[in-house]
């Protein structure tokens, strides 16, 4: 590999100055954690450029890792797993006892038996079934499901003229899709996407809120097992890989992982960008950019997992100066990396961005995520055509944690609009207008076709009338 040399010599302690390279002044490594890296983590990034390629960074209190801001350096790294696998039971300060299993960033980083944390035949074992799985999904069927979801959301605060999007849309929105995907109940649903919140956050609560999201993915598999569904939950533990238990909660919480709190992220970056950049304003005709492009936009500048894909050197290396000790947590940094000045290019209509990761561990997951994202976006926008930020963009704040790019909130106003559906579920008015400012072409709608969230999934499953379970989340949200 052209980045990398071994090194023979001693490695000095993960974070240590001496991982600086030559001539460059030693220094303690910036923190991803806290509130000053969560609302400018571009001049975090800058600063570390100054190291070059791969800098030192603390992620947690204590613990230490390499961060990857270079784009070319990230993509020979990704692509490299001989040299940098993604196995964290290579990771040596966890193994002996520097980083202690109750640090709120080893749920995130500690092995599970799924592709994101495995290679060679065992990473092919479990992206088969993954892929597998996902391969199943209909995405018409998944965007028509996205459509009628958003519309309840949008019912449940549209009459008011006023909304907190990120907890009552976009956070809403992929529980609901993934309540569906996965075969969930509710009295499950929300406390398994709680804790995989928690799990992003490295929030202190972290180790207790990985085994309450282990517990709970036990009762699903548990629940399917007596009664198997056309759900994602259902194909892998009929998929001839034929997972146990622990390999089965891995895979979930893999897709988890990737569907719900990024998800939710990209739709609240997107409209973040739609609301108050002045390229995504006005007519079509005066050059708005589409829905599509804000999505792209977004994934570039801020994408929703920012310091992720961890890989675990086999040896010594030296990286363009730095040395990274085996076994030590190199991070790929997508937020630098995308934002990387050496990159010149012009974006619009470019998806080469490294937001869904690279290589053999590229997310399985990233059609059906796009798909969802689009169709919140899209719904939200055509059905609410004037919303508008309840504070200027500056005001808005950012979660803090070390892995992810969120916002903590994003309040919107907007002239009061009519419910689609009655409080049964059934369609009281089609509010659905078609093309505006935010979608050049027909937004797809519930006139949709409708089909099967899944090739085996009976027809007709259309509204919430029919599924129990969504109107019991729907009258809770009512209630609160």
């Amino acid at each position: 590999m052209p980045t990398s040399t071994p090194d023979s010599g001693p490695t000095p302690p993960p974070g240590c100055p001496a991982h600086t390279g030559p001539g460059q002044a030693p220094g303690l490594p910036e923190s991803l954690y806290g509130a000053e890296f969560a609302e400018n983590p571009s001049a975090v990034y800058a600063r570390l450029r100054a190291y070059g390629p791969v800098a030192p960074v603390e992620i947690s209190p204590g613990v230490h890792a390499s961060l990857v801001t270079s784009y070319s350096t990230a993509l020979e790294i990704m692509r490299n797993t001989e040299t940098f696998p993604r196995d964290p039971r290579r990771w040596e300060a966890l193994n002996n006892g520097t980083v202690p299993m109750d640090s709120p960033v080893v749920p995130m980083m500690m092995y599970r038996p799924n592709p994101m944390y495995t290679d060679g035949e065992e990473h092919d074992r479990y992206r088969g079934a993954v892929s597998d799985t996902l391969n199943r999904l209909n995405p018409h069927a998944l965007r028509t499901y996205v459509e009628e979801s958003a519309d309840l959301l949008i019912d449940l605060f549209g009459p008011e003229g006023e909304a907190e999007l990120l907890s009552e849309y976009c956070a809403r929105l992929p529980l609901l899709v993934f309540n569906q995907l996965f075969g969930c109940p509710p009295e499950l649903s929300e406390t398994m996407v709680k804790g995989m919140a928690a799990l992003l956050d490295a929030s202190e609560d972290a180790v207790e809120a990985n085994a309450v999201l282990i517990e709970t993915l036990l009762a699903l598999i548990a629940l399917k097992r007596l009664e198997p569904g056309a759900d994602i939950t259902s194909w892998l533990l009929a998929h001839p890989a034929r997972l146990n238990d622990e390999e089965l909660v891995s895979q979930l919480i893999l897709l988890l992982g990737a569907g719900v709190e990024p998800v939710q992220n990209l739709i609240c970056n997107a409209l973040r960008l739609l609301l108050s950049d002045e390229r995504f304003a006005g007519d079509l005709s005066g050059g708005t950019m589409p829905v599509d492009e804000a999505l792209d936009e977004a994934l570039w500048t801020d994408p929703p997992i920012a310091n992720y894909a961890t890989h675990f050197p086999v040896r010594d290396v030296t990286i363009a100066g730095h040395r990274v000790g085996k076994g030590t947590p190199l991070l790929i940094s997508m937020g630098a990396a995308n934002n990387d000045p050496q990159l010149v290019s012009d974006r619009r209509g470019n998806r080469a961005h490294l937001a869904f990761g690279a290589g053999p561990h590229a997310c399985p997951a990233k059609d059906p995520a796009r798909i969802i994202a689009s169709t919140a976006v899209e719904k939200l926008l055509d059905r609410v055509p004037d919303i508008e930020l309840a504070v200027d963009p500056a005001q808005l704040h950012w979660r803090p944690g070390p892995f992810h790019r969120a916002l903590a909130a994003l309040p919107v106003h907007f002239p009061p609009v009519a419910a689609k559906y009655d409080q049964a579920g059934a369609t009281a008015t089609d509010q659905t207008t078609g093309g505006n400012a935010w979608t050049p072409s027909p937004a797809p709608s519930s006139s949709t076709p409708k089909g099967a969230t899944s090739t085996g999934r009976e027809p007709g499953s259309g509204n919430g009338a029919q599924r129990p379970w969504w109107n019991s989340l729907i009258t809770c949200w009512r209630g609160r």
